[in-house]
């Protein structure tokens, strides 16, 4: 295994962590602002809006420049974001260092996962990809519990400095471990990269990430709640409970990769059906603490187990132009954040109870599945249009997309 995807993952791991602590420490953030439930949830949904706007800002503003020096500077506006929120005293500049950590989000993993797929064999980029968003399962598994126990022990405020740390290991580990991709042709324009977006599979793999993912985000934003004051757990438990949530991103991030190396429309029909229904489960059993449990592991791990899957499906239909749509599907994926945290709070707002979220979330899931379904069926129907090989392509210095609209 190249030493870079573990650098890769480092930084994944400080990312993440940013992105995911906070729904633990919601309770704490909305009390210490003085906002409402609703308002602290737009703390996740504005960062997930500016994650959107820097996976297609700033990957189009760096297309034509070397990945590693970008990779470097994206971890330092990571860190800049995470001590202002640490220094934030009010509600607007915690929401301002949100928004300036989330602008380095979804270039980073965008790019990041085109680097990770291009230091690997033909037929491994869903297992690379899969190491690097491994940093991202670490930080729910080890990170965000030791960061939600940090924040009830020390305030909200000492989880982001100790964000900002990790962001400085980071920037050390991949300055050190990532080897700078080696150029083989001509520099792909921002116009090449744009055409990637011709076609249709692009367009419908963006879709079925941000339903997916906003099923997924409506029932975890305000899963503390859920915890507490609907199966009954106490407020101290809740971070280990989200340990638990973070074994199943383990467990759906290992297999989801081998399985898309394999399949990759099979494995996302079978994950986003069996996310479904757990989520529906969830609605129905959130009172029983054992039955809660049970599902927290397995929403964890069908919900993440689409990751790779996904990442490697749109770099597949970009053709040699993968680095903006890459980074696209992490600002659809946020967008499925913003969408699930918005819609949840609706639910909450409406007097629908702690459980709304969790339906909405269903709702949603059901919805990517259809989309997926038709995805997968007019994939078939193409096939002759489609690239021979069963990867992605990796290199963008390569020939130029190929279009292979709906």
């Amino acid at each position: 295994m190249p030493l870079g995807l573990i650098a890769l993952a480092l930084g994944a791991f400080g990312i993440g962590l940013t992105e995911f602590v906070i729904m633990g420490l919601l309770p704490e953030v909305a009390t210490d602002l003085g906002v409402t439930e609703a308002a602290a949830g737009w703390l996740i949904s504005g960062y997930a809006l500016a994650v959107v706007v820097g996976a297609l800002g700033l990957t189009a503003a760096t297309t034509r420049l070397p990945r590693k020096p970008v990779l470097l500077g994206l971890i330092v506006l990571f860190i800049i974001g995470n001590v202002v929120t640490a220094l934030a005293t009010g509600y607007e500049l915690a929401m301002l260092g949100r928004v300036i950590a989330a602008l380095s989000h979804g270039a980073f993993f965008g790019i990041g996962a085109v680097v990770a797929a291009s230091l690997v064999a033909p037929g491994k980029q869903g297992s690379a990809i899969a190491i690097m968003f491994t940093g991202l399962t670490a930080a729910n598994v080890f990170g965000v519990p030791f960061g939600t126990f940090l924040g009830q022990q020390f305030g909200w405020r000492a989880t982001f400095w100790v964000i900002s740390v990790i962001g400085v290991v980071a920037f050390a580990g991949i300055a050190t471990l990532v080897r700078a991709p080696r150029a083989t042709g001509p520099v792909v324009s921002l116009r090449s990269e744009m055409g990637a977006f011709r076609s249709g599979q692009v367009w419908l793999s963006l879709a079925v990430t941000a339903l997916g993912y906003g099923g997924l985000f409506g029932a975890f934003t305000y899963i503390a709640y859920a915890l507490t004051d609907v199966t009954g757990f106490a407020s101290t438990s809740v971070p280990w409970l989200l340990v638990l949530f973070g074994i199943g991103l383990v467990i759906g991030n290992w297999a989801g990769g081998r399985l898309a190396d394999r399949s990759i429309d099979g494995t996302l029909i079978g994950f986003i059906a069996a996310l479904t229904i757990v989520l529906a489960l969830f609605g129905i059993f959130a009172s029983s603490q054992p039955v809660t449990i049970v599902i927290l592991i397995a929403m964890g791990g069908f919900g993440f187990g689409t990751v790779p899957g996904l990442q490697s499906r749109i770099m597949r239909y970009a053709g040699g132009a993968p680095t903006l749509a890459s980074g696209a599907n992490i600002g659809a994926f946020n967008v499925g954040n913003a969408l699930g945290a918005w819609a949840g709070g609706v639910g909450i707002t409406m007097g629908l109870g702690y459980t709304s979220p969790i339906w909405i979330g269903a709702s949603l899931t059901a919805v990517a599945l259809v989309v997926m379904v038709f995805a997968a069926g007019a994939a078939r129907a193409n096939r002759s249009a489609t690239p021979s090989r069963p990867t992605c392509a990796v290199d963008a210095t390569a020939a130029a997309p190929h279009n292979l609209a709906v």
